[in-house]
């Protein structure tokens, strides 16, 4: 059968922005070692800031597990603003997709490697239909920590919320500082 002109071109698009990545790879690592050295500090004290923000206050906020927010936080710290939304998107949507799906299935199914099974599958599905595909890989990790991470004394309904919350509240840090960074950069112009 053969594949409709709109995914052809989508198709071509793909391999398009791809290939535009790999020659960004390339440009990146042309730079000197001095300007790479600047900006893997300023992207080093970024992230450490972020994690640190994200994590310190998780006591206080009620989260059991305040490291995910951390992680968050390093994970959707980029070195400009616009990557930096994207990526916290993707965060936030796949922890929710991956975390709804994870809940239904045990709701459905019960805790057992089958139902992990299908809740993974079907949150990597579910983020491709709703169109974030970029989103997949973090939806099935969040119904991986709701089906395969141990969480004794509280349900899987639970463990979705905070796991939701943590992955919210790291993401907003890190978007906070890296806007805040930007801002206070000497080299961005006015």
């Amino acid at each position: 059968m053969e594949p409709a002109p709109a995914d052809k071109g989508a198709g071509r698009e793909s391999r398009r922005i791809r290939r535009l990545r790999g020659y960004l790879a390339e440009l990146r690592k042309r730079l000197p070692v001095r300007r790479r050295l600047a900006d893997g500090l300023e992207h080093a004290l970024m992230s450490t800031v972020g994690a640190l923000a994200a994590y310190l206050p998780t006591q206080a906020l009620g989260l059991r597990e305040g490291f995910w927010a951390a992680i968050t936080a390093m994970a959707v710290v980029q070195s400009e603003f616009g990557a930096t939304r994207t990526t916290a998107r993707d965060q936030f949507v796949g922890a929710a997709i991956g975390g709804v799906i994870g809940v239904a299935v045990v709701l459905t199914t019960g805790q057992h490697i089958v139902s992990y099974a299908i809740a993974a599958g079907l949150s990597v599905l579910a983020a491709w239909l709703l169109n974030v595909a970029t989103a997949a890989r973090l939806a099935g990790i969040t119904a991986t920590i709701i089906l395969l991470v141990p969480h004794p004394g509280t349900t899987a309904q639970v463990m979705m919320l905070s796991r939701v919350f943590e992955v919210g509240w790291g993401v907003s840090v890190a978007i906070v500082i890296v806007w805040l960074a930007e801002r206070l950069d000497p080299r961005r112009p006015d």
